[in-house]
């Protein structure tokens, strides 16, 4: 962990992807890769549930007995939502008919005829850490592509993140990246000034080191709980760190104190377009903060940190929803957008993006 700012290093823009449009907005989600589309807690025993990804309508379905299986939301003969079955044993029965499907997707029975149609597709699905996720690209990658690595440390306490929000993903990613933008939560936080240390970036990442330095006001007590009472630095002490990480398409932050060796905050996020123009998605995180070492007292100090936790997200959801309106209004991105971090990001979200249904 440095002590010390050090030198920015010289960063030469990549090349930018000719197959994706200038216009990040306008830029898809790549579907190679594992999203999480509900909490674990949402879909019980014998129901379905039915979700999207990308104007993609999904439907989730727990048997009784094995794991949770997802199709396309929609009956194969008069393509009414599968969500409105009912599930019977491992298979899921649609409601208008009785056309039964197993979890492959396939047509295992037609009540009233002895026939075999087609049946809809099947997306490789999994839980992990209390959520649901789903592969929506090609099924055959799956095995292939890692699965994100959550923070399910048991020395840490694990707060679900779950919000609908009205934009495209990047303005997610770009609101977490850029630490400046702390003067947004100066009623909650007191006045803060992000300093960055060091840039790095891959051809699908990019990971930026922030200290930061209270210019006024004091810590909100569930800021204190999370991170510690945190004096001003000195030499002595040295920096607090922050490392906030897009790896395409997760991501993550990790916050260490000056005395600690190990992150005092571990933050994990995926942000998951619902419509097809991908003008909306939906924020799944898992935020694990470190347990004190009184046992049970990250308990008593859980429902101030939660609080805090939803009033800064609130703050953040209110400003990205106004970049998209502005957005819409201006009909195109008209950012001025200066800070590194930033335009490193963009360039990987543009290269590492898919082109929109519409798009040429």
């Amino acid at each position: 962990m440095p002590n010390a700012p050090r030198v920015l290093p010289r960063l030469e823009a990549p090349d930018p992807a000719p197959r994706t449009p200038a216009d990040l907005r306008r830029v898809g989600i790549d579907p190679d890769f594992w999203y999480p589309v509900a909490q674990s807690a949402e879909l019980a025993p014998g129901k379905t549930l039915a979700k999207a990804f990308a104007g993609e309508p999904i439907v989730l379905a727990r048997p009784e007995r094995g794991g949770v299986f997802a199709l396309e939301d929609r009956c194969a003969h008069r393509q009414v939502p599968l969500s409105a079955g009912e599930v019977c044993g491992d298979r899921l029965k649609c409601c208008y008919h009785g056309w039964t499907y197993d979890a492959a997707g396939r047509c295992v029975d037609v009540p009233y005829l002895d026939a075999n149609p087609n049946g809809v597709r099947s997306y490789p699905c999994r839980e992990a850490g209390g959520l649901i996720f789903v592969f929506p690209g090609r099924a055959e990658r799956a095995g292939e592509v890692a699965f994100p690595a959550l923070p399910l440390d048991p020395r840490y306490k694990v707060l679900t993140l779950d919000y609908r929000v009205n934009c495209h993903y990047s303005f997610m990613h770009e609101n977490l990246m850029d630490m400046n933008h702390q003067h947004l939560h100066r009623g909650l936080m007191g006045k803060i000034r992000a300093k960055l240390l060091d840039l790095r970036s891959g051809e699908d990442w990019v990971e930026a080191d922030y200290t930061f330095e209270r210019t006024a006001g004091s810590q909100n007590w569930g800021e204190r709980f999370m991170l510690g009472w945190r004096k001003a630095p000195s030499v002595e002490r040295g920096h607090d760190l922050m490392t906030v990480r897009t790896g395409y398409p997760y991501q993550t932050l990790k916050f260490w104190t000056a005395e600690g060796d190990e992150p005092a905050l571990d933050l994990w996020n995926a942000y998951v377009p619902v419509d097809a123009a991908q003008r909306v998605n939906h924020q799944f995180g898992l935020m694990a903060v470190r347990r004190p070492s009184l046992p049970g007292v990250i308990h008593l100090l859980w429902p101030v940190i939660k609080r805090f936790t939803a009033g800064i997200f609130a703050e953040d959801r209110w400003i990205v929803e106004r970049e998209q309106a502005a957005y819409e209004r201006q009909q195109g991105d008209h950012n001025q957008e200066v800070f590194p971090a930033i335009l490193r990001l963009r360039e990987v979200l543009r290269a590492r993006g898919v082109p929109l249904a519409d798009e040429p």
